[in-house]
């Protein structure tokens, strides 16, 4: 039998530095606790501060893995820098970008969308990525690379009309996506998760019949439980996805989604 790649090493993360923003609760934490315990160093980011260090304490308590809790806020570019600058400073290194951050308010109608909003969603949903990736992925391109991955939303091809400027931001994460996997290699992959419906504390403010209604609209008949993102992000911030970028995964569950 010739000797062939362990695959367990391709999953292995230790020592790697790996961000991820929107970091403290849903999909994020579950990512945050997978990579750690695969061995990375992490930073975890968002909007509530105390969520992230209650979290990094949570991680090297379990883990024994380093944990920064930075407070961010993705709409806002001078947030992007001061993480980036601050992540780096910190590690000297960034191996892995997950862009995770997201939003997608309630309005009450779209004549009544205000500017203010619009600007809201668009800003934590395509902006911050933008700069965030432009900063790490020039600094992963002329040292020894990395990984950068997105996570954007089933809203992206398949649209629903009552969260149209998410949608619209996140179809924007996708072309992204592809044309910063181009702008970036070959040393930086960039790739993008692309989530369905999954059972994450947002999903407590759901109606029932959206609820009852994946059950008739996804072949495994439930929404994801938020631990079942973790292979797919697992794969594509290690070298198991070492011959992938600009791929966006859709993990759904199998959806059935109405003609757009």
């Amino acid at each position: 039998m010739s000797e062939g790649v362990d695959p367990k090493q391709l999953f292995d993360l230790t020592d790697r530095v790996i961000i991820v923003t929107g970091g403290s609760r849903g999909l994020g934490r579950e990512m945050v606790l997978a990579f750690a315990r695969c061995g990375a160093k992490v930073v975890i980011a968002s909007r509530k501060g105390a969520s992230c260090e209650e979290l990094a304490k949570e991680v090297t308590s379990e883990t024994g893995r380093e944990a920064l809790p930075v407070e961010f806020h993705a709409g806002r570019w001078e947030d992007c820098d001061r993480l980036a600058s601050r992540a780096w400073d910190h590690f000297g290194r960034v191996d892995v970008l997950v862009n995770n951050a997201g939003m997608s308010p309630l309005y009450p109608s779209l004549a009544e969308h205000s500017e203010e909003l619009y600007d809201k969603v668009l800003g934590v949903n395509l902006k911050g990525p933008f700069r965030l990736s432009s900063l790490l992925g020039t600094r992963m391109a002329e040292g020894e690379g990395g990984s950068i991955v997105n996570v954007s939303s089933i809203e992206a091809v398949q649209p629903s009309d009552n969260a149209i400027p998410y949608g619209a931001a996140k179809a924007g994460l996708h072309n992204l996506t592809l044309s910063m996997a181009r702008a970036f290699a070959p040393k930086v992959r960039v790739n993008c998760i692309m989530p369905g419906a999954f059972m994450t504390d947002i999903s407590k403010a759901w109606p029932k019949e959206l609820i009852e209604g994946l059950k008739r609209s996804v072949p495994l008949a439930r929404g994801g439980g938020p631990e079942e993102i973790i292979g797919t992000a697992l794969y594509l911030a290690s070298d198991a996805s070492s011959y992938t970028t600009g791929a966006i995964l859709k993990v759904d569950g199998g959806a059935v989604y109405p003609a757009a």
